[in-house]
Parts: C-alpha cells; structure tokens; sequence
C-alpha cells in the first residue's frame, strides 16, 4: 500500500515513508473502528474496501501544515477540506454494506401469558 500511495503523490525516495506508514495505520485503525461499529465480527479492514485508506491517507498527507483550516486560498487558487469527522461519509455507504444483516443478530423475545 505505501508504494501505490507513494506513486499516486509522485514520491520517488523514502524520504516521506515514515509520515506516510503512520498515516496509514491512523486511518486503517479509523476505518477499522467504524466498520467494527457495524460489524464487530470484522477483525480487519477487508482487502476490497483498502483503497478507502489509500484515498484517507492521500488527503491527509495533502492536508498536513493545514489542520484545523476549513478553507484556503492564494491568489485566485481555494481549497475547501473535510472536516477530519466528514471525512469517511462519501465512503458510509460502503462502510454500511458490511453491517451484520438484521436477521443473524440475537433478537430479545418477550413471553405473554394469557
């Protein structure tokens, strides 16, 4: 994963590696907890949904001298970031689809006597 994330930023040299491996591991360990949240039987993050950490961590390194700003400009050029807490929801739907089914989860019954 830290050589295709290094490719899509145009890095060459290992200059960068140790920012970027935690960078990974901060949003493999985010992604980790939300889909653990909808399906605490995942142990980790499935290999199918791995490019999700990639795209994180590709903002994330863009966005490093620039947390806490919402929006930038410089000369005519603006920016508009993701809040740190938004920046999983275009990814929600597919997070979702990895909930337990209704069905398979122990449901609490009630007895009535007549």
């Amino acid at each position: 994963m830290l050589q295709r994330i290094k490719t899509l930023l145009g890095i060459e040299d290992s200059l960068q590696d140790d920012l970027l491996t935690i960078l990974i591991e901060n949003a493999e360990k985010h992604l980790s907890g939300r889909l653990k949240r909808v399906n605490p039987q995942l142990e980790a993050v499935p290999e199918e949904i791995q490019y999700i950490v990639e795209e994180i961590v590709i903002r994330r390194f863009n966005r490093l001298g620039s947390e806490g700003m919402k929006q930038d400009s410089a000369e005519g050029h603006s920016v508009t970031f993701y809040d740190l807490k938004d920046e999983f929801i275009p990814y929600q739907e597919i997070i979702d689809s990895y909930a337990i089914p209704v069905e398979s989860t122990p449901k609490r019954g009630r007895v009535m006597f007549i």
